[in-house]
C-alpha cells in the first residue's frame, strides 16, 4: 500500500511539473471539463478580461471601435458605455486602419488562406492548406465578423495567449470567450473603426 501511494504521488508531482500541450480538468465551479494549454491558461479564454467602461466618444451604439495601438476592441453600447475587449492585432507592416462595416458573420468559420499568405508561407518553407474546415484547430476560432470587401477579419483563436500582442497578418483576432460574446450583440452592416 505505501508502494502504490509512494508511487501515485510520484506520478502526480511528475504531471504537475511537465506541463503537457494541453490538459482536461474537471471544474467542479461549472461542472464542465475545461482545457488548459501549456501556459496554464484556458483555450477559450483571454489573458485580458473583458470589461464594461465609460465611453464619451463620437461613435454610435452599435459601432466597433478598434484601437490597434492599445490592443484593444470597444463595442459602443448605449448610455455612454463600451465594452472593451483585449485583441491581438497585425504584426509590423501588417497594420492598417479605416471605416467598413461588417458584412457577414459565421459560427465556426472554414479558413481560406489568401494567395499572398500561401505564398510567404511557401516561401519559409511552410505549407499552407488551399481550406480548412471551422472547428477548434481552425486558426478563425469559434466565430469571425469580416470587414467591408477587405480580407481582414474579426475572429477567434485557439491561441489565446497572442490576445494583447502583434501577431496577425491583418486580422483582429480575440479569444473565443469573447469573439462569441462580441458575436452575439453585434448586427450585420455594424460600423467597424480600425485606428492606428
Amino acid at each position: 500500500m505505501r508502494i502504490f501511494r509512494f508511487t501515485a504521488i510520484a506520478i502526480t508531482a511528475a504531471l504537475v511539473a511537465t506541463p503537457a500541450l494541453s490538459a482536461r480538468v474537471f471544474d467542479p465551479a461549472t461542472r464542465q471539463w475545461v482545457e488548459y494549454n501549456a501556459y496554464g491558461i484556458t483555450s477559450g479564454k483571454s489573458p485580458i478580461p473583458r470589461e464594461r467602461v465609460s465611453y464619451k466618444g463620437p461613435y454610435a451604439p452599435g459601432t466597433i471601435i478598434v484601437d490597434t495601438g492599445e490592443r484593444r476592441l470597444y463595442h459602443v453600447l448605449p448610455g455612454g458605455k463600451a465594452m472593451k475587449y483585449g485583441i491581438g492585432v497585425g504584426r509590423e507592416g501588417f497594420q492598417w486602419a479605416g471605416t467598413h462595416r461588417v458584412t457577414r458573420k459565421a459560427e465556426w468559420p472554414g479558413w481560406t488562406p489568401p494567395p499572398q499568405m500561401r505564398a510567404r508561407a511557401r516561401a519559409k518553407g511552410q505549407k499552407l492548406p488551399a481550406h480548412m474546415k471551422g472547428g477548434p484547430n481552425n486558426p478563425l476560432g469559434a466565430r469571425a465578423m469580416y470587414i467591408g470587401s477587405t480580407l481582414y477579419r474579426i475572429h477567434g483563436s485557439n491561441e489565446p495567449w497572442t490576445i494583447g500582442t502583434a501577431v496577425s497578418s491583418g486580422c483582429i483576432r480575440m479569444a473565443n470567450d469573447d469573439v462569441v460574446h462580441l458575436y452575439d450583440n453585434v448586427d450585420l452592416g455594424a460600423k467597424v473603426v480600425v485606428r492606428r
